[in-house]
């Protein structure tokens, strides 16, 4: 699809949103700037941009494949995607397969120790009250979702791990736990904005190297390795 860029929509704080001449079709450009802690710690990972770009788009490849309507249309460049135009549901969906990062500290299990079965949490995408935790009647007061989008929402973020969770594996990669986000368009909802190591925690299936963005939270160094090292695993070989 051949598309003009129009005027800039939103900047986050990994992404800016521009318009273009197609009605209902963004782009998403993918940024190096890093932040954790609600933004309270923020820096730079170089290739971040290109690496989330690039992952985003074979993973949602793989789910449209496994019948996961997503808001992904196309790569444009290292740094752009086109997608579809979402009305965002501001709820983040976490799913964790592996006890790790706050949900060690709000049970007390130590990191590394495996879910039986995957747990899916729920979050109220707001930077200003630092995304608390929300549960279903939350939902229904705040009114950010009908009861019907709430259970395709955790169904559909089960569905996904069913697909990503192996397509990982095989290539080396533990699926710790992963943020999701969904929208609407029309009366459709499709899975939106990115799947990358900004967004999921990724170990080594042998090592339990970290090789995401607990690099950065935490100090540890080797962040653009491990960013390279999971495209390389991703994209620089072939996708089943």
């Amino acid at each position: 699809m051949n598309v003009e860029t129009r005027e800039k929509l939103y900047e986050g704080k990994a992404k800016i949103v521009y318009a273009t001449d197609q009605p209902g079709v963004i782009i998403q450009y993918f940024k190096d700037d890093a932040t954790a802690f609600n933004a309270l710690k923020r820096g730079t990972i170089v290739g971040k941009g290109v690496v989330n770009n690039r992952m985003s788009a074979a993973l949602f490849e793989r789910l449209a494949r496994a019948g996961v309507p997503t808001h992904y249309l196309g790569t444009l460049s290292d740094r752009e995607m086109l997608c579809r135009r979402l009305q965002i549901i501001k709820i983040e969906a976490i799913v964790r397969n592996i006890v790790a990062g706050s949900l060690a500290k709000r049970t007390g299990l130590e990191e590394g120790t495996p879910i039986k079965a995957p747990v899916v949490e729920l979050y109220y995408k707001s930077d200003p009250l630092g995304d608390p935790m929300l549960n279903d009647d939350h939902v229904r007061m705040l009114k950010l979702a009908t009861p019907a989008e709430l259970a395709w929402i955790k169904r559909m973020a089960l569905k996904i791990n069913g697909v990503l969770r192996p397509h990982l594996k095989k290539r080396g990669l533990l699926l710790v736990d992963f943020k999701l986000e969904f929208g609407r368009s029309g009366k459709k909802l499709y899975l939106g904005d990115e799947i990358s190591p900004d967004t999921c925690r990724l170990w080594d299936v042998t090592t339990r190297e970290k090789l995401d963005k607990d690099r950065f939270r935490r100090d540890l160094g080797g962040i653009e390795e491990a960013y390279q090292e999971v495209y390389r695993r991703l994209v620089g070989e072939q996708r089943a």
